[in-house]
């Protein structure tokens, strides 16, 4: 039998009176303000970590990763299960990081059960991560890969005894963290095609808007579809002499790409990382490097040249970020720790009838043979789904004093981890992806509309479309409750210019900062919110962002635009807002409409509409023109050429027949236009037209609208 840990256990195992192990234990691990309420809280903090060796001991083995089966009869470097087990002397956690590419609930509930039985510590204390190594034995079945039965089985002991080990090294312990900015390591991978360049899903519909890995500066696509979570968080432990016991890293990348068997970089990762904060004549540390929030995230950054960087080197460099972080880091001899576990049931996206007839008829094609072609895939996939139509997730969140740790069993992506990171009551927190199960991809919803892989109903991105707000609800929820405090408000930061507008009498102030939803924020004041239809993405990098990345960010229409409406407005009014092209002057006749005011979907389009021309008037292509609708089809245009992918502030003002825009704050165009306006009650749309004719594709931010007088 171990020693006591801490005082609460020592006097529980004392009033068992010799009744075993398991009773003892069972005084200590119950919810550990009703354990004992004669104890007095113990504040007793101890750490112990433990890396334990699960390469696979036969070969061949399964490997997953990719669309179909793989399969590996070498080891490149050997895969751990790293775990650190924390206490304060009244509630323990252990944590689990497995070299895995992903594992299923039953495994690690199986897994958590044995730890139970053996070590009497609760399933609910324990979480287990995968690293999503793609170069690992694959222990779920996911897309065309089948499961490793033997390596299945071999697995859950190993991570009992890693827990096992972390225990049994447990030591009086100080704690500290940091978050260290590595923005130069993971990147948007996720891309928004050109409307003439959409893609064929597996179903045979051309739906696919996004698309991983878009290929380095590719012209098929206009740009990320997503922000990027580029924080490295490190939680770290030290004996009291400042031995080093245990540093836990997170960051947002996805893998880099290795031959199997191996960790991926994360082995590289950790390995450089010990060697750079041990200590001569001193028991080695364990480091652990865990997965952050990378589903839509990678390592290369496709919209420069192709960069060519070895595994070794891209480890290196992301350890020595971590190890000069590592040595600011100031350290606490106590911190309360705590632990809290709920269930999601979500449902799954079922197939129809009609795509259920076509994807059994595929099935029966196949006659039992694997799939071969990614339609024979997706049919198996909706048998599936059709047979499992609800999935129940473990979520947790973890704290070790004022650090915050999350924990989802899917793929997400990073603009979640943000939602995540900015409202948790605890600053920092950080997010485990693919923990204690694998749900699959969980694109916010608005994702969804823009289609690709990581949309595709299957097991590996099946659950319904509110699952991801459900999802940062509930977390959100847990955080709230170890932190006995209210989540925070997400952060306002303005540039600049946001503030004069703030300062000016605008009628209405839409900053188009959003990071979830379809409602965009009327700044101003005024409750005039307006509505994003169609095709968007949200919280990209905005005009400035390369000088304050917080203060600046903007809205991506693919398709789609904002619909707002300022009643009372008059015909003498002005609009101003930053925008962002994103397709070549000759895609098609109208490159983008950026503004445009008239009856929503009238024909004709009366009203004024302010856009980018295209091949329709070659004389003014790539310029700014005004268009009053095809019945007085009268058009003044600008003198300058704007080149697609930059920032340009447009400033666009009426007053009855007159008009004029300035652009970044010169004069552009100066002209008359006859009013075709309906009625002063006419919608306001920004990033399309009135009639959702030739929307631009690109990014808005800090629209705002005034009414002119004088």
């Amino acid at each position: 039998m171990p020693a006591p840990t801490n005082r609460r256990e020592f006097l529980g195992r004392a009033a068992a009176a010799g009744a075993g192990l398991i009773a003892g234990a069972t005084a200590w691990h119950s919810s550990s303000r009703a354990q004992d309420a004669s104890v007095e809280e113990v504040r007793l903090l101890q750490a112990g970590a433990a890396a334990v060796d699960i390469t696979p001991p036969e070969l061949p083995v399964r490997i997953s990763g990719g669309f179909f089966e793989g399969r590996a009869d070498t080891v490149r470097d050997p895969l751990f299960a790293r775990a650190m087990v924390i206490e304060d002397g009244s509630n323990r956690v252990a944590i689990v990081v497995v070299d895995n590419l992903m594992m299923p609930r039953e495994l690690l509930d199986e897994a958590k059960r044995l730890a139970y039985e053996t070590l009497h510590i609760p399933s609910n204390r324990v979480l287990i991560a995968a690293t999503h190594s793609h170069s690992a034995p694959s222990v779920m079945r996911a897309l065309g890969t089948g499961v490793d039965e033997a390596y299945a089985r071999f697995l859950p002991g190993k991570l009992v005894r890693a827990i096992e080990a972390a225990m049994q090294n447990l030591d009086r312990a100080q704690v500290g963290w940091t978050v260290v900015d590595a923005p130069d390591h993971t990147h948007c991978r996720r891309w928004i095609l050109r409307p003439d360049k959409v893609r064929t899903d597996p179903f045979g519909e051309p739906s696919v808007r996004a698309h991983m890995h878009p290929g380095y500066q590719n012209p098929d696509f206009i740009g990320p579809s997503g922000p990027v979570d580029t924080g490295m968080t490190l939680l770290a432990v030290q004996s009291l002499d400042g031995r080093p016991i245990a540093v836990l890293g997170n960051y947002s990348m996805h893998y880099f790409g290795a031959q199997p068997v191996s960790a991926d970089y994360f082995g590289r990762f950790v390995s450089k990382l010990e060697q750079s904060i041990a200590v001569p004549g001193a028991p080695p540390p364990v480091a652990i490097m865990s997965q952050g929030t990378s589903g839509d995230l990678h390592w290369m950054d496709y919209s420069q040249p192709k960069k060519a960087i070895e595994i070794d080197t891209y480890a290196a460099e992301l350890a020595a970020i971590a190890a000069e972080a590592y040595r600011k880091i100031e350290y606490r001899d106590w911190v309360p720790v705590a632990i809290r576990e709920a269930r999601l049931t979500l449902g799954r996206r079922l197939p129809d009838e009609d795509r259920l007839v076509w994807a059994r008829g595929v099935v029966a094609e196949l006659d039992g043979k694997p799939p071969t072609t990614l339609p024979q895939l997706y049919a198996l996939e909706q048998i599936y789904i059709h047979e499992h139509p609800e999935a129940e997730l473990k979520l947790q969140a973890l704290r070790v004093g004022d650090l915050g740790m999350a924990a989802i069993p899917c793929e997400v992506f990073g603009i979640t981890g943000l939602k995540i990171k900015e409202q948790s009551p605890l600053a920092p927190t950080f997010t485990f992806e693919l923990a204690n199960g694998a749900e699959g991809y969980i694109p916010p919803p608005e994702q969804h509309t823009l289609g690709g892989y990581t949309t595709w109903p299957a097991r590996t991105a099946g659950l319904e479309v509110e699952a991801e707000p459900k999802i940062v609800e509930t977390v959100l929820g847990l955080l709230e409750q170890i932190a006995d405090k209210p989540r925070r408000q997400l952060p306002d930061p303005r540039s600049e210019h946001a503030e004069k507008i703030a300062k000016a009498n605008s009628a209405a102030w839409w900053r188009m900062r959003e990071i979830a939803g379809r409602q965009a924020f009327d700044a101003s004041g005024h409750g005039l919110h307006g509505t994003y239809e169609g095709g968007y993405a949200l919280y990209l990098p905005g005009p400035g962002s390369e000088r304050e990345p917080a203060a600046h960010r903007a809205v991506h229409f693919a398709g789609g635009r904002m619909r707002a409406a300022v009643p009372g407005l008059t015909h003498d009014y002005r609009v101003e807002f930053w925008f962002w092209n994103g397709l070549p002057v000759d895609a098609r006749a109208v490159t983008g409409y950026l503004f445009s005011r008239g009856a929503d979907m009238d024909k004709g389009a009366p009203g004024d509409h302010l856009g980018i021309a295209g091949t329709h008037l070659p004389e003014i292509q790539g310029r700014l023109f005004l268009f009053n609708g095809n019945a007085r089809n009268q058009i003044v245009a600008g003198k300058t050429t704007i080149p697609p992918y930059t920032w340009n502030h447009v400033r666009f003002t009426r007053r009855g027949r007159q008009v004029a825009v300035e652009l970044n704050g010169q004069e552009e165009i100066a002209g008359e236009l006859d009013i075709t306006l309906p009625d002063s009650e006419t919608p306001l749309f920004f990033g399309g037209r009135s009639d959702n004719l030739f929307n631009l594709e690109g990014r808005l931010a800090d629209a705002a609208v005034y009414t002119v007088t004088g």
